[in-house]
């Protein structure tokens, strides 16, 4: 292993979720549009498993940048699959993410994405209004979409500021949690711990506009990774979580 790689290590049970990892940046990778990191080998050694990486140089990003990774982030999404999901299963941080091909976006983020993080925040304790909540949201998850009807678009599933970054004058993405789907959800990530420019949303908007709704939508997809927190990091997440509930009860 050279200077020029990068390399995480995990138990042999971790050797699922790399390969995953490599498959979605190479998902990425060959749609042309962002870079990413170039994936050297991914296996077992010495009783651990790796993931081997380009070592990427970061520098300091701009406006320029903030509106290159817009423009990209864009024309990755108007790479699609004929169906919502993808071809396996990977993870949301060390959450598994089940990715079962839907030709119906709604059907598939009620199931896969919204209860089953439900199901996992439940079994952690979490009952009450909390699912109370969450089934009334799952069973009315229509009311927002009423008019609209997501492409499945290539996602890069986990973007937030920490996983994007400047190199070489250009935006560059990693630790990706792909799948096909609403590309308004990659969006909502963006927005829910900040750290990207003006410059990149108006570069998106002007390369592919919202459609309406877009706004309670965001809500709904931030949702997803909020529990995804409560469910990883405990109840520091609570309040947020039933703070994002009622309000999208409300709306539907």
């Amino acid at each position: 292993m050279s200077n020029s790689s990068f390399v995480k290590v995990g138990p042999p049970s971790a050797l699922d979720m790399f390969e995953a990892e490599a498959e979605g940046l190479r998902e990425i990778e060959a749609s042309k549009t962002i870079r990413v990191p170039e994936v050297f080998k991914v296996g077992i050694a010495e009783g651990q498993a790796f993931i081997e990486m380009e070592r990427l140089s970061i520098g300091r990003s701009s406006d320029a940048v903030d509106r290159m990774l817009g423009e990209r982030l864009a024309a990755m999404h108007r790479h699609t699959a004929d169906r919502h999901g993808w071809h396996r299963d990977n993870t949301i941080g060390l959450t598994p993410q089940k990715n079962p091909w839907n030709d119906d976006w709604i059907a598939f983020f009620r199931e896969h994405r919204l209860l089953f993080q439900l199901e996992l925040a439940a079994e952690n304790g979490y009952r009450g209004e909390l699912q109370a909540l969450g089934n009334d949201l799952a069973s009315s998850l229509d009311g927002l979409f009423d008019g609209y009807q997501p492409v499945p678009s290539l996602l890069h599933g986990d973007l937030w500021s920490g996983n994007h970054a400047a190199m070489d004058g250009e935006p560059v993405i990693f630790d990706p949690a792909v799948y096909y789907g609403d590309r308004e959800s990659d969006l909502a990530m963006t927005r829910l711990f900040g750290g990207f420019g003006s410059g990149f949303y108006a570069a998106y908007e002007e390369a592919w506009p919202l459609e309406p709704g877009h706004a309670a939508r965001n809500d709904l997809y931030q949702l997803y990774h909020v529990l995804n927190h409560l469910n990883l990091f405990g109840s520091g997440y609570l309040g947020r979580s039933m703070g994002l509930l009622r309000g999208l009860v409300a709306k539907v």
